[in-house]
């Protein structure tokens, strides 16, 4: 590995959450991150299953962020050679010519377009979308969102110019011009695996291919710094903007999933688990998205919560402490409530955007320390039905990293190795997909010269191994909470019938 100090010499790398900006400021020439800076971002839902973001807060939380970097580092901007973005995928923007945003951000979790996915799905019954796209016709697909919009606010569909994701806007209000990230693309379902449009798609949904902005790989130097975005964040007019990455690629990739079989666990705002692999495996049940190192790929699932539902308890019950609530689940026995996590119904590995969230065996001993941990292994349990998926066809677990906002929790980094059987492995100070970007702008610029240098920036922490017992009793649980998911299933679609 080689490192070019001077202008190239720092980078700084941005993702764009369900929940919060990170801020980045990475030394490529031995230090390491040097900086880092946050800022939360609003949920905005004003209805059912709906789950938006303002592009406007995502834009001042990434001013606000560079500058609190730049200060804290004391770092001259004319050092820094390159920014990359990342975010959540596939979040969906419509923009006008100019790349202003129409409307909030309507994010991956999004399931108002419920209608619309079936009667896609029944113009598209003839068409082998798996193979075509990578994925199933899901509440995740770009298309149903594009129709809704049509169908629902049509002023705004009459004036967008272009359908962007959520990493991709930033990096345009930034200064580069409007583009698609390849896993964007990827995810959408509106290209096929080899970067074609999917043509079959486009025509049900009536979409104009020409709406579809150019698609380029992570790293590729697509931009500069334009100079009302300097004078904002303090940053050098014309410094070098990089296409990064899907935030659940770029933290794989940051935490060193790179061989086959290594795998990731990332407890954000949603959940994210993914496997690296040498040949692109395609299932219905799972999504799958190119590595960042060309020729590899990351078959993936993605549950509509995760760090979402914990921040929606948290709030329930009044606003505790994430870590008090963590002592008093530590002491209550594993698995006496079972909770289904489906409080914005589904994605993978279920894709059904009518499921609810459940609570199940409680009785009146019951506290809300009892709640909370079926909350946790609610999650954890979603993370098995994965790896059972996986499993099944043929993808092999070897080594398991955990990341994100989550894996601070000692607790629930110890459910997760219980219900799943594997060491867990915790990446040691990881910003997440924050850092992947940083990387990506680096090896964009030519501050690194290869894909590898990755890892030098990863230090994982001694691995929490399964309780036997506990593993035992967790082992019952999750067949009942299958049993229960299944149970549930047609009482959801009635209640959500009725809720619409």
């Amino acid at each position: 590995m080689t490192s070019h100090p001077g202008a190239t010499r720092y980078t700084v790398g941005i993702d764009i959450g369900t929940t919060g900006t990170k801020t980045v400021l990475l030394d490529t020439d031995g230090a390491g991150i040097v900086a880092t800076a946050s800022r939360e971002t609003a949920l905005h839902s004003p209805g059912p299953g709906f789950a938006e973001a303002d592009t406007a807060q995502w834009y001042r939380n990434v001013v606000e962020s560079i500058r609190e970097v730049l200060s804290q580092s004391a770092v001259p901007a004319e050092q820094i050679g390159a920014v990359a973005t990342s975010g959540m995928v596939p979040a969906v923007i419509p923009v006008d010519g100019a790349g202003n945003a129409l409307r909030h951000a309507i994010l991956q979790n999004d399931a108002r377009a419920h209608r619309e996915v079936a009667e896609l799905s029944q113009a598209l019954a003839g068409t082998d979308l798996v193979s075509l796209t990578g994925s199933a016709l899901t509440q995740q697909s770009v298309a149903p969102t594009t129709v809704w919009l049509r169908e629902h606010e049509p002023d705004v569909y009459r004036r967008t110019a272009h359908w962007v994701g959520s990493y991709d806007w930033v990096l345009s209000a930034l200064g580069a011009p409007l583009h698609t990230e390849q896993n964007w693309a990827l995810e959408s379902g509106l290209f096929s695996i080899g970067g074609a449009t999917a043509g079959a798609v486009l025509d049900v949904a009536v979409l104009d291919p020409a709406t579809l902005a150019p698609v380029h790989r992570p790293g590729t130097h697509v931009g500069e710094l334009s100079a009302n975005a300097a004078e904002a964040t303090g940053l050098r007019a014309g410094t070098a903007l990089v296409v990064g990455g899907a935030d659940h690629v770029l933290s794989a990739y940051a935490a060193g999933v790179n061989n086959p079989g290594d795998a990731l666990v990332k407890l954000g705002g949603a959940g994210d688990i993914l496997v690296a692999s040498d040949t692109p495996v395609v299932d219905a049940r799972l999504y799958l998205d190119a590595h960042p190192v060309p020729g590899h790929w990351l078959p993936n699932g993605c549950m509509a919560t995760s760090g979402s539902l914990i921040r929606w308890f948290q709030a329930l019950v009044g606003g505790a402490s994430l870590s008090d609530l963590d002592d008093e689940a530590a002491v209550r026995s594993p698995a006496e409530i079972l909770c289904l996590p489906y409080f914005l119904g589904e994605k993978s590995p279920l894709h059904d955007p009518d499921l609810r969230g459940v609570f199940a065996g409680m009785h009146l001993g019951h506290t809300r320390a009892d709640m909370y941990r079926s909350v946790l292994e609610a999650i954890a349990f979603g993370f098995r039905h994965h790896v059972d998926v996986f499993g099944q066809i043929g993808i092999p677990f070897t080594r398991v990293m955990i990341t994100n906002g989550g894996s601070k929790s000692t607790l629930w980094k110890q459910i997760h190795a219980d219900v799943l059987g594997q060491d867990m492995h915790p990446v040691s100070g990881h910003p997440g997909a924050s850092l992947g970007a940083a990387v990506i702008a680096a090896i964009g610029v030519g501050a690194l010269d290869d894909w590898s240098d990755a890892a030098r920036f990863v230090t994982l922490d001694a691995p929490l191994t399964p309780d036997p017992v506990r593993s035992d009793v967790y082992d019952l649980a999750y067949a009942t909470w299958r049993e229960l998911s299944t149970a549930m299933t047609p009482i959801s679609h009635a209640i959500a019938r009725t809720t619409r």
